[in-house]
């Protein structure tokens, strides 16, 4: 036995990692394999767009990646928990000694894609408010304008011309033409979206297709689209596909119709109906006035049979027994206020007449004036030779003073 042969060759950890890598590449079943497992740990590195995530199953665990370049062709979200069938290549990262699935394209396990990415932005939006019927607009009960976001050769439009036609030929239709299908198809039906929004040319706008399947109409699942809807300052139906088709625009548009010829009745009045409606309006009406009318001549009779109409004495003999009521009324109440006035008065007279000067003159007092004018009220006001004016009620006396004399007991007291 050689003994060399039972040596192994001596590698470096990075050697080994390397060959490992290479032989790995070499066999063709890991360049090119499918792997169904459940996701865990996912990771959206929204920096770079990678996803990073584990796949698993009831016996182990696998790493995977998935770069930018193929994360932006899925049309819907991975989530943890989802179940997947993903397609890549088996490789081998030298620098941490660990393999992992490159994966190039994911599909969920047992559910389409599509199905997937619907239910995931019907639940955004929805948690948005978007479906709210609080804030759905009524549809115009007669618009004259309606704005149509549709293919100009497809059967949608022609079904709506022959609906509006019979209908209510009155109505002018506006069609804003768009693609219905296809990667150019939501941006055409969002701008036609703004167009009337922005316009205000239209009283309310139709938007949709005929049928078709999933992929026929993912236009009108787009979230472009969505939102330009629930933005629109114009009530919006969607009108998309068959009466069991259902897209995330009849959701946030005001009214759904399942088809596009249900969209033209619900938006346009029907003319038979509509002058069937308008005659009761105006029968109703007349009765009405008719009514009224007979109410107030009757009225108008009623006031004319008045005898203050046929008679006018009676309304003058009434005033005038008011009038004559009123002024004896304002005379008693004259003669009552100045009986009143005049005692009030007799009393400021009587106490006034008690302060007057004169009374007292008239009882036998003087008033006594010395030569300046002043009041003489005591004997140093005047000296001998004075002219004194004493003033009666009646009259002045003249008098010269010859002597003046103090009050004896006043003397005393000094």
């Amino acid at each position: 036995m050689d003994n060399h042969a039972a040596i192994p060759m001596t590698m470096t950890v990075t050697e080994l990692n390397e060959y490992v890598k290479m032989s790995l590449e070499a066999n063709p079943v890991f360049s090119d394999i499918f792997v169904k497992g459940e996701i865990s740990n996912f990771t959206n590195h929204y920096k770079t767009g990678h996803f990073y995530f584990t796949l698993k199953d009831g016996g182990g665990n696998l790493r995977a990646v998935m770069f930018r370049s193929y994360t932006e062709k899925l049309v819907f979200r991975p989530e943890n928990g989802m179940k997947v069938i993903c397609h890549g290549r088996v490789a081998v990262f030298v620098r941490d000694g660990t393999y992992q699935l490159y994966v190039d394209n994911m599909q969920p396990d047992g559910v389409g894609s599509l199905y997937i990415a619907f239910e995931q932005l019907k639940a955004k939006l929805e948690a948005e408010g978007l479906f709210s019927e609080a804030r759905k607009r009524p549809i115009p009960k007669i618009p004259t304008r309606v704005g149509i976001i549709t293919s100009p050769t497809g059967a949608a439009i022609r079904d709506i011309i022959n609906i509006s036609g019979r209908r209510f030929p009155l109505a002018k239709l506006l069609l804003y033409p768009a693609l219905v299908q296809g990667p150019d198809a939501p941006p055409q039906l969002v701008a036609g979206l703004e167009y009337f929004s922005r316009t205000r040319s239209v009283d309310v706008v139709i938007i949709g297709r005929g049928g078709g399947s999933i992929e026929d109409l993912w236009a009108f699942n787009d979230e472009r689209v969505a939102r330009a809807v629930a933005a629109s300052s114009v009530p919006v139906i969607s009108a998309v596909g068959h009466e069991t088709d259902f897209t995330i625009c009849d959701f946030v548009a005001d009214k759904r119709a399942p088809t596009p010829s249900a969209a033209a009745e619900l938006a346009l009045p029907e003319a038979a109906e509509l002058r069937r409606k308008l005659g009761n309006i105006t029968k109703h009406n007349a009765l009405a006035l008719g009514k009224l009318a007979e109410a107030k001549r009757r009225r108008l009779e009623s006031l004319a049979s008045r005898r203050c109409l046929s008679d006018p004495r009676v309304i003058t003999d009434e005033r005038r027994m008011l009038t004559v009521s009123l002024t004896d009324k304002l005379s008693a109440a004259s003669r009552s206020k100045t009986d009143k006035s005049r005692l009030l008065l007799s009393g400021i007279a009587g106490k006034l007449s008690a302060l007057d000067p004169l009374a007292v003159l008239s009882r036998g007092y003087f008033a006594v004036y010395g030569e300046g004018g002043g009041v003489v009220k005591s004997v140093h006001d005047a000296e001998v030779g004075d002219e004194l004016t004493l003033r009666a009620s009646d009259g002045v006396i003249i008098a010269e003073v010859r002597e003046t004399r103090e009050n004896q007991d006043k003397c005393e007291k000094e």
